[in-house]
């Protein structure tokens, strides 16, 4: 039967590149996804010269993820309203609208308002470190899982990166990138995403690495076409994001393959 499956995200982009593919899977199996957006990402990196006079980066990025969402048939496309607040320990984490910042009481009603609009049966989350220390992923973990138990939303996950995994595919493609795109350096991701061995469920997306693709494209300010994910081949790409990594909140102690596995 349909279910209704919301994902919470920090920034316009975070949704292609984290969880794209299962986005893309639930749609083609039926279901319906929310999307909700903390920030606008008013203080992503950009190239020189790309806003138009007076554009800022939070406008432009909210129109990127309007059309990522187009690519990814994303159902309702909703921004909670707060700011950027940049990377850890730098001056933005102190501007009074950023989302670091945000009480968590009401950015978690705001939240659980839509959860409970859309009855949602799956809310997706970041992990508790937010995948790599960011200050607006580390909130999103602490307020969407606070919204869920006011919207009763009956589960929760965490996604994050298989940190083992993508160590080893970094160091396996490395020398297949194009001339002067760097991948990461394996030994650097000590911090990065999860051990495998928290990781609950893994999804299958090879079928939607396409899809996933076009939908990070969509994101043209954050990540150009020479971008390290976007300059990957085509086989490098669906080996190293053919998967995304969840990790369940609740007793079930058993590894699943879909965020829908025996729910009620």
């Amino acid at each position: 039967m349909p279910r209704t499956l919301a994902f919470f995200h920090a920034h316009p982009d975070d949704e292609a590149i984290a969880t794209g593919g299962t986005i893309a899977r639930a749609k083609a199996e039926g279901h319906r996804v929310v999307l909700v957006v903390a920030t606008r990402g008013e203080e992503g990196e950009h190239p020189e010269g790309l806003l138009a006079p007076g554009e800022t980066l939070g406008a432009r990025r909210e129109v990127e993820q309007r059309a990522a969402a187009r690519e990814l048939g994303i159902d309702r496309l909703e921004f909670l309203g707060y700011r950027d607040s940049g990377m850890a320990d730098t001056e933005t984490n102190s501007h009074p609208d950023c989302f670091a910042r945000a009480d968590r009481a009401e950015a978690s009603a705001r939240l659980a308002r839509i959860l409970a609009e859309e009855a949602a049966e799956v809310l997706v989350v970041y992990d508790d470190h937010g995948g790599y220390g960011h200050p607006d992923h580390i909130q999103v973990h602490h307020v969407g899982i606070a919204a869920a138990a006011t919207a009763g939303t009956p589960r929760v996950y965490e996604v994050t990166m298989n940190r083992d995994h993508l160590q080893r595919m970094m160091a396996a493609f490395a020398g297949d990138l194009p001339d002067g795109v760097e991948a990461p350096d394996p030994a650097g991701m000590d911090d990065f995403g999860s051990p495998e061995t928290d990781i609950t469920t893994t999804v299958d997306v090879r079928a939607y690495t396409t899809t996933k693709r076009a939908a990070m494209a969509a994101h043209a300010s954050q990540l150009t076409p020479e971008s390290f994910f976007l300059a990957m081949p085509d086989e490098a790409f669906a080996a190293a994001f053919g998967a995304e990594w969840f990790i369940r909140r609740d007793d079930r102690a058993a590894r699943e393959t879909w965020l829908l596995d025996d729910l009620d």
